[in-house]
């Protein structure tokens, strides 16, 4: 049996139905996350995974324990939220020792705990300082050491990156992969951020209207999408409709075809290419992006726009708007999406 299961789970809030017959399951370990748009029931499903939402019907299962309907203070689960949560009243080491007083802990195991977690999380040094005296990110660590140190069966993650800059968030989602794999505890994220799903999950279940629509591994993921939702959501797929992948390469299904930028590339003169790259095709650049080491072209091919990821490799390589290119198409990264 997995470490984690979840059973037809269904939640409503009134008329409105957030997800309904969920099923997933989860190994012990794992880090999992719950990716999609606002509003798909993510943040909804975590918090009934706490105990924070009860559910309407279904079963959580948590090593072999059903916790449906435990409290969440019995179901030994972690949880750090996007607004971190934290008592202003209380020191970076009060605020951390909190759980651990509640069970009754004896004062020298309470400050051996706490200042392991301290560690863990970098903040040696901030012990004494409350709250308002950190910086977001600090504030974000102290959260998640609170939530580390009562040693949790799970860790939940609602957003918890979603509302720092850009350096500190790289900074503290590694720093949180580390500590996750370094525990081999078992964690449950939600984001919206498709780059921070990918380079955090061990598997990402993404959701659109309180469903899973495909659960996977990111590379999974990305490069073979259930449907054109998926297709979309992940990074930015072209999508052909079936005519035109028909008239362009010779390609014959009833739905449209994917495929990556990356998957397009410009024809070199004299460069042999290999019997799964397409006829070339004509395009006409429209507009361009620089984003940093890629430039992101959109091309105008037989009436289809589509987007083209070229390494930048030097300025020269920047194509004015206006220019005409023959464009190849890898036929391997090519694949019919269902809508």
């Amino acid at each position: 049996m997995s470490y984690v299961s979840v059973n037809q789970l269904t939640k409503r809030f009134g008329d409105n139905t957030v997800f309904e017959n969920i099923e997933f399951s989860i190994e012990k370990g794992e880090f999992i996350t719950l990716l999609g748009p606002s509003g798909c029931g993510k943040s909804t499903l975590l918090r009934s995974l706490a105990g924070l939402n009860p559910v309407d019907d279904g079963q959580i299962w948590v090593n072999g324990e059903e916790i449906t309907h435990q409290v969440p203070q019995q179901r030994g689960i972690g949880m750090v939220f996007q607004s971190y949560a934290l008592f202003p009243n209380l020191s970076v080491s009060d605020n951390i020792a909190f759980g651990l007083k509640m069970k009754s802990m004896g004062k020298a195991e309470i400050e051996r705990q706490v200042n392991r977690v301290i560690e863990l999380v970098e903040l040696k040094g901030k012990e004494q300082q409350y709250p308002h005296q950190l910086s977001g990110g600090q504030r974000q660590r102290v959260a998640l050491a609170r939530a580390l140190v009562v040693k949790p069966r799970i860790l939940l993650l609602d957003e918890p990156l979603s509302a720092l800059d850009a350096k500190i968030r790289k900074h503290l989602r590694q720093q949180i992969r580390d500590i996750q794999t370094e525990m081999n505890l078992t964690t449950v994220f939600v984001t919206h951020d498709q780059e921070e799903a990918m380079i955090m999950s061990d598997r990402i279940f993404l959701m659109n209207r309180g469903e899973i629509v495909q659960a996977g591994s990111p590379e999974q993921i990305y490069t073979q999408p259930a449907n054109e939702f998926v297709a979309g959501f992940m990074g930015h797929y072209n999508l052909i409709d079936a005519d035109s992948a028909h008239a362009l390469f010779n390609v014959t299904t009833p739905h449209k075809v994917a495929i990556r930028p990356e998957s397009i590339y410009v024809q070199e003169p004299g460069r042999q290419y290999g019997s799964h790259i397409s006829a070339p095709q004509r395009g006409t650049i429209k507009r361009h992006q620089l984003l940093g080491n890629v430039i992101r072209y959109q091309v105008e091919v037989a009436q289809n726009e589509l987007t083209v990821d070229l390494l930048n490799r030097s300025s020269e390589r920047l194509m004015p708007v206006g220019s005409e290119l023959n464009l190849l198409f890898n036929l391997n990264e090519m694949q019919p999406v269902r809508a």
